[in-house]
């Protein structure tokens, strides 16, 4: 990683190249889209045991169904975005990753918040987590802003 130090602060200087956020946005678009492909085959050995553990549980099991996606989603999450790439599979796939602006690497716990915050702010605020990338700086979204962190292109 390419760093400086300013006022105590590590500042990474990969970042600072505008042409590691060309393109980002699609990629991003495109990435999630994967993810969320991903995600939904993973469900389904998941939602197969929760099936006969409400068949052994007589039926008590089945409320697992409830919180199926979104703990397979959680977990998913945690283990990708929050490893040392940084980068789900459909991120490495579209050749983008998260990082912190101050040089951080990203934290399982942080990875998830950035991911409950995507999904809150999809919900709540559609249209404006994707037009907030066209008037911020290094195309970054809403819940980007809130977390001090930033998507890139890893090739750059």
């Amino acid at each position: 990683m390419n760093a400086r130090v300013l006022d105590g602060e590590i500042i990474n200087t990969r970042l600072d190249d505008v042409r590691a956020y060309e393109g980002v946005r699609t990629r991003r678009i495109l990435a999630c889209v994967l993810d969320y492909i991903i995600v939904a085959l993973l469900t389904i050995p998941f939602a197969i045991l929760v099936f006969f553990l409400g068949i052994l549980t007589l039926g008590l099991g089945w409320m697992l169904f409830g919180v199926l996606v979104p703990a397979v989603a959680i977990l998913y999450i945690w283990n990708t975005l929050g490893s040392s790439d940084q980068a789900t599979m459909g991120m490495k796939m579209m050749g983008i990753r998260l990082d912190r602006l101050d040089g951080r690497p990203i934290d399982g716990l942080t990875a998830v918040v950035h991911s409950v915050l995507f999904w809150a702010g999809n919900v709540i605020l559609s249209p404006l987590v994707l037009l907030v990338t066209l008037f911020s700086d290094r195309k970054r979204t809403l819940h980007d802003l809130l977390l001090g962190t930033v998507v890139s292109r890893t090739g750059r």
